[in-house]
């Protein structure tokens, strides 16, 4: 189900950016290489935090499961990003492509439990060994839920993604709260 117009109204706004620029990104990927690095971006819906990836140096690849996004996607980053349409649930590349896989506030879009551990057995999958799984997403409230009304919203509980994490294949998983987010970080 795709975002209703509110959201998407937020999710491109301006004030999203700063926050996610100024707050979110440094916070979610403190101490983890970025620069020279082989990056996969899953859902990266419009751009702001592949911008703020490119920023940092990252090669990047970015997976979106939405034609629209993932078309403007292209058009905006021409070869600076290799952009692939599809589902994060199940990624087409080899194992062992990455360096880092993120994520940032998308994981609650995924439509089930199921196909958030699919993902998470993909991101592991497409990791080389040593590689790094982070990113952040929020955490529920009214606010977030309000937000979400005629969204696919399904919530992942920040203590207990850490067991979910290493029984699709990480070590060293855990999460941390930050105000009306979560960040979490896991090694493969």
């Amino acid at each position: 189900m795709p975002m209703n117009a509110v959201h998407r109204r937020l999710c491109r706004s301006d004030s999203w950016a700063q926050r996610m620029r100024a707050q979110v990104l440094p916070w979610a990927m403190r101490d983890v290489p970025l620069d020279g690095r082989r990056v996969l971006e899953l859902g990266p819906g419009y751009g702001i935090t592949s911008t703020w990836l490119l920023e940092q140096g990252a090669q990047l690849t970015a997976v979106e499961v939405d034609p629209d996004l993932a078309r403007a996607l292209r058009e905006q980053f021409g070869e600076r990003i290799d952009v692939r349409e599809g589902d994060g649930a199940q990624l087409p590349f080899d194992d062992g492509s990455f360096d880092v896989v993120v994520c940032y506030t998308m994981l609650h879009h995924v439509p089930s439990p199921a196909q958030q551990d699919r993902l998470f057995g993909e991101a592991a999958r497409v990791l080389g060994s040593g590689g790094t799984f982070a990113g952040s997403d929020s955490r529920l409230s009214l606010r977030f839920r309000l937000l979400h009304i005629g969204d696919t919203m399904v919530p992942v509980d920040p203590d207990l993604l850490p067991e979910r994490l290493r029984a699709a294949g990480f070590r060293d998983a855990k999460t941390s709260l930050g105000g009306r987010s979560y960040r979490f970080r896991a090694t493969r």
